[in-house]
């Protein structure tokens, strides 16, 4: 299936925002990654291996809290940049000298695709992709057959107060449009993906000032609508901006969408001319010979 770009999201902006770096995790995902590990509670599986895609933006502290949980599994981090990969290291990698480093599998860090895993974790990432199918596409290569993905990201009702600010004073949207999450199932299957289960709900938050709540809005990310405004504002429109948010109640809605979803066995399909390698032809044939076999008469 040939890649389709969101229309209303600028890469440029997308690739700048992936590869800035932030003094901690927001607030807001360390939430939403705290809740997605109550899914977690759902799937008996115990991964021996898992990747952590994204965790600076996705939540260091959720790193520490999926490790715990799988304390003797191996995780590799993939993060965007070197600075990153040091952001992670100083804060999830034990001193050399505690126990705690010879006892437990050491986390690989690279911002390379990384090798299979039996779990993929991304939190809070799909939604400032500027290619998601590109992005599904990587996280279905780095998971072995079998292995599931644990994903959130926000849904099309997020940031309606502020969106509805910007249309009454005449300005560009404040953020780009977010995907429903029936569609993002529907990607999760085209990039080969199995089972995919989506559910959302919404986070409210209140502020006590117009202050706090930009300063919220800063650290969550950066706006990549294609249409934004693109020159630097000055101080008149920020006093404007200021005085039409301490109009309304002070709250920003958050449609967070999660979304889990497998990677199945490969399907044989042969055509008029089809090559297929000698090690999947086993494969096919091992798992025929198995379901034929039958009780004895």
């Amino acid at each position: 299936m040939a890649s389709r770009q969101p229309p209303t999201i600028d890469p440029i902006a997308a690739h700048r925002w992936w590869h800035a770096v932030l003094p901690e995790s927001p607030w807001l995902h360390e939430e939403v990654a705290r809740r997605m590990q109550e899914r977690l509670d759902l799937i008996k599986r115990q991964p021996a291996s898992w990747v952590h895609w994204a965790p600076v933006r996705g939540g260091l502290q959720a790193q520490r809290a999926l490790a715990q949980r799988y304390p003797k599994a191996t995780c590799t981090v993939r993060e965007t940049s070197a600075a990153r990969m040091a952001q992670v290291a100083n804060q999830v990698q034990p001193s050399w000298w505690t126990p705690k480093r010879w006892l437990n599998p050491q986390t690989q860090l690279t911002t390379e695709l990384p090798p299979p895993a039996q779990m993929l974790w991304a939190n809070m990432s799909l939604h400032m992709a500027a290619d998601p199918q590109a992005l599904m596409a990587q996280w279905h290569q780095a998971l072995q057959v079998d292995g599931f993905l644990m994903f959130s990201c926000l849904g099309p009702d997020t940031l309606l107060e502020l969106r509805g600010l910007y249309q009454s004073l005449g300005w560009p949207a404040p953020c780009h449009e977010f995907t429903d999450m029936h569609d993002w199932g529907d990607m999760l299957v085209a990039a080969g993906f199995a089972e995919p289960v989506m559910d959302m709900e919404r986070i409210t938050l209140t502020f006590e000032t117009p202050e706090r709540l930009l300063q919220e809005l800063r650290g969550l990310g950066h706006n990549l609508y294609v249409g934004r405004f693109s020159a630097l504002r000055g101080r008149t429109w920020h006093a404007q901006l200021l005085c039409a948010l301490a109009s309304r109640p002070l709250q920003l809605t958050f449609e967070v969408v999660y979304g889990h979803a497998f990677k199945p066995e490969p399907k044989l399909t042969v055509s008029a001319q089809s090559e297929i390698s000698l090690d999947q032809m086993r494969k096919v044939l091992a798992r025929g010979k198995s379901q034929s076999v039958g009780l004895p008469n």
